[in-house]
């Protein structure tokens, strides 16, 4: 009989490619990994690891259980539902979300309140993360939900095993210093800040692409970085004290911003996407949960 515990750290080293890797992310030592993997492959009564130098690779028997861990463990996270369900009288658990700053502001936590109280049963646990270090724990059960988001002409990779829905779209806004010589007209054409400092989130991000992209593209210049956070409200800081500019959603600058012009762009709007990501097989819990979420938006 195939313990599901041990099918996880399989699958966990699959995803991380070492057995350090998947002993971070579980919280289990890396000889402890070694330990259950071994019990493993008796009960498989097959081989399951290979080793290619100092790491491992999946046989063709380990690939197979790896493919067949996610039905399993569909299977099992819909019967504790159910069963949790049964026991309250309505959906209940635990939901696992994750979110980017100004999406936890704005949607998520609103959304964690109307549950509170709509839903006592559900307990939601939240964390703050972006879309490229969140979409791994969605696919490895240590998350139940993500709200990510997508600039346009940056699509994100497509995962055949996650449902994604779309919650708001939102405009990009171009914020610069209110006395910054363009911020006088109410549409400013990025070529006349080819000079500006700007600030943007960390390298690798979707926003620093995206803020990258528009001067390229738009503006013809490459920009002058200085400034990098993945708070955005830092970011708005950096514009009202150093004189930078940035470009943020509105979903960032909907608090107001004191000190600082908000203008849009001569030469067309640039746009975000939030969306809802989720494995494709929802837990009644997790159903509540987006449902919030859609309310909140």
């Amino acid at each position: 009989m195939l313990d599901l515990r041990r099918l996880r750290l399989l699958r966990e080293l699959d995803a991380r490619g070492t057995v350090h890797g998947a002993a971070r992310a579980l919280g289990y030592t890396p000889s402890a990994i070694s330990q259950q993997l071994a019990v493993l492959e008796r009960e498989a009564g097959a081989k399951l690891l290979e080793r290619t130098g100092r790491n491992v690779r999946l046989t063709d028997a380990g690939q197979v259980l790896v493919r067949h861990a996610a039905t399993l463990l569909d299977g099992m996270e819909a019967a504790e539902a159910e069963v949790a369900a049964l026991t309250a009288g309505h959906p209940a658990g635990v939901v696992r979300v994750a979110a980017f700053q100004s999406a936890f502001l704005r949607i998520v936590a609103p959304a964690v309140a109307a549950v509170a109280a709509s839903h006592p049963g559900i307990r939601i646990e939240v964390t703050e993360a972006e879309v490229e270090e969140a979409i791994p724990a969605l696919r490895l059960r240590q998350l139940d939900a993500l709200v990510g988001d997508e600039y346009a002409g940056q699509p994100r990779p497509i995962h055949d095993d996650l449902t994604r829905e779309p919650l708001v779209r939102e405009q990009v806004r171009l914020v610069l210093p209110e006395t910054h010589p363009p911020a006088a007209t109410e549409r400013v054409r990025m070529a006349q800040l080819s000079g500006a400092r700007w600030a943007a989130c960390q390298p690798g991000t979707g926003h620093r692409e995206m803020q990258i992209r528009a001067c390229r593209e738009l503006g013809g210049f490459e920009p002058d970085l200085r400034y990098a956070s993945d708070d955005f409200l830092i970011l708005v800081e950096m514009v009202r004290t150093t004189g930078a500019c940035a470009l943020l959603p509105d979903l960032v600058l909907g608090y107001g911003v004191p000190g600082v012009a908000v203008r849009s762009l001569a030469e067309g709007d640039l746009t975000r996407e939030v969306f809802l990501l989720t494995r494709a097989t929802r837990t009644p819990a997790v159903e509540v949960v987006a449902a919030a979420l859609r309310t909140a938006v």
